[in-house]
């Protein structure tokens, strides 16, 4: 590493944020980028470790002290090119990735961890700045096209993969614009839209075609298929989980995927059919303490909601690394997001027992109990009312934030494709048991992270490329795939 003490010389910084009651009124990103010598100085708190276990926990084996080392010479360009040579879109797991990366780090031992997430986004965005990211058209052409189905992160990346490899590459998405739950599920305030249109541009540039509003099996014909050589699923997991609980059904009780979408779809002046669902003058309920929850917290706080409660079933997490998951692993600790801070009343350990009606029928309001996990040996927590404990909370909006079960079941049963007990598309190295088709990202893992779907893309173009080609020049992971400088 170019400075071995700076670790010494500097503390940890991270980029700043807009105050409260600003960037609640609107949904564009609202962080304050550090200057370019400070973002530099944070390169050069990259330690000399010997073994970089951040490279490890990362699931696409970004080359991290490489890119820290040349940010801390300040070669931006150099490390952009070295990021790139892992990462397609580190644009994305810049802004969204939880950084497991950076719990893993070295440093993290005896002092806060390298700023890794942070440094990645001013790599990728120095180099779009400056003009260093622009379109490569692969320099041949096997003859072979592949079909993939679906655009969020896991697709686009296969895609670009496969076109790298010469292959002529189609993307079929159902909804009217391409980046799945990175385009409808990601607030604007997190991601802003532009940042997936800036790549897909780049994208189409490079000869991958995008087919929008095209469901295959329903205004796409399957037969249709039987034109491509090999394809490629990565529908997601969008199967939502839900409460068998009384009232589940009343107006008020909304999933949260269709408030958040249809938020994004307001933002970018798209109509849609549906009812709307607002949180404005309302006391909401958001229930489920994960990623999606907070995105509804800054979402309904955004909308002018009255006021945001957040329900969590699971015990409060300690404020620092719990004993049991020590590091390397990935730590049980709280976690406090931005939205969080903009105005929210956690609840931890309550569990809903059911939503209320007023006399015309819609939510009133909903009953919890205080519930408690208590552990047997060699068996599975179970979970235990508190008796006594039951409060009715009033609300007129509930939004469930409680992950997906898994994938729709409908490719497979379109394609004839093997299923697990949680309805992942079963695959070994991402082939199914029909030979010529593949799946990757959530589709075959289940609900996951973006950096996992990326990875899940590249390593499922691969696999495509050697079943086509009989072997693959692409890169496994952490394996470079970009020509030398």
């Amino acid at each position: 590493m170019g400075k071995t003490t700076g670790f010494k010389e500097y503390d940890r910084e991270l980029e700043g944020y807009k105050p409260v009651d600003e960037r609640v009124t609107h949904y564009k990103e609202f962080t304050i980028p550090l200057e370019k010598k400070a973002i530099e100085e944070q390169g050069s708190r990259c330690m000399d470790c010997g073994i970089p276990f951040c490279h490890s926990a990362c699931p696409l084996g970004n080359l991290i002290p490489d890119f820290n080392d040349m940010v801390h010479h300040g070669e931006w360009e150099k490390a952009l090119h070295i990021l790139h040579s892992t990462n397609n879109f580190p644009e994305f797991t810049g802004r969204l990735c939880p950084a497991p990366c950076e719990q893993a780090c070295v440093l993290g031992i005896i002092k806060p961890p390298i700023s890794i997430e942070n440094l990645e986004k001013n790599i990728v965005e120095i180099g779009f700045k400056n003009g260093w990211i622009n379109p490569a058209k692969p320099l041949i052409s096997t003859g072979k096209s592949v079909a993939i189905i679906g655009s969020g992160p896991s697709g686009l990346a296969a895609a670009q993969q496969l076109n790298r490899a010469g292959h002529k590459v189609t993307v079929f998405e159902r909804d009217d614009k391409v980046g799945g739950l990175l385009r409808y599920g990601i607030p604007n305030f997190k991601l802003e839209k532009e940042v997936i249109d800036r790549r897909v541009a780049i994208l189409e540039a490079e000869g991958i075609v995008f087919k929008t509003a095209t469901e295959v099996g329903k205004n796409y014909a399957l037969k249709k298929l039987d034109a491509f050589d090999a394809i490629l699923l990565c529908g997601g997991a969008t199967k939502t989980r839900s409460l068998p609980i009384k009232g589940i059904e009343i107006p008020g009780v909304e999933q949260a995927m269709p408030f958040l979408k249809q938020q994004n779809k307001r933002n970018a002046g798209i109509l849609f059919d549906a009812s709307d669902i607002l949180a404005t003058d309302k006391n909401v309920i958001v229930i489920g303490g994960g990623d999606t929850g907070s995105d509804c917290i800054g979402t309904s706080n955004r909308q002018g909601a009255k006021n945001v409660t957040n329900f969590e079933i699971m015990p409060k997490p300690p404020g620092d690394r719990a004993e049991t998951t020590p590091w390397p692993f990935w730590p049980l600790q709280l976690k406090t997001s931005t939205s969080h801070e903009e105005g929210c009343d956690r609840n931890w350990l309550i569990s809903t027992k059911s939503f209320n009606a007023d006399v015309q029928g819609k939510l009133e309001s909903l009953t919890t109990i205080n519930v408690a996990w208590k552990f047997k040996k060699g068996g599975r927590p179970q979970l235990v009312e508190i008796e006594g404990t039951e409060k009715t909370w009033p609300c007129e909006l509930v939004l469930l934030a409680l992950g997906f079960t898994g994938p729709e079941a409908t490719l497979a049963e379109k394609f004839g494709i093997e299923t697990g007990p949680r309805s992942n598309y079963k695959a070994r190295n991402y082939q199914t048991n029909k030979a010529h088709i593949f799946v990757a990202g959530d589709m075959r893992r289940g609900q996951s992270l973006i950096v996992w779907a990326i990875s899940e893309g590249r390593e499922a173009a691969r696999s495509i490329d050697t079943y086509l080609m009989g072997s693959s020049s692409l890169p496994t992971k952490g394996e470079g795939d970009l020509p030398a400088m």
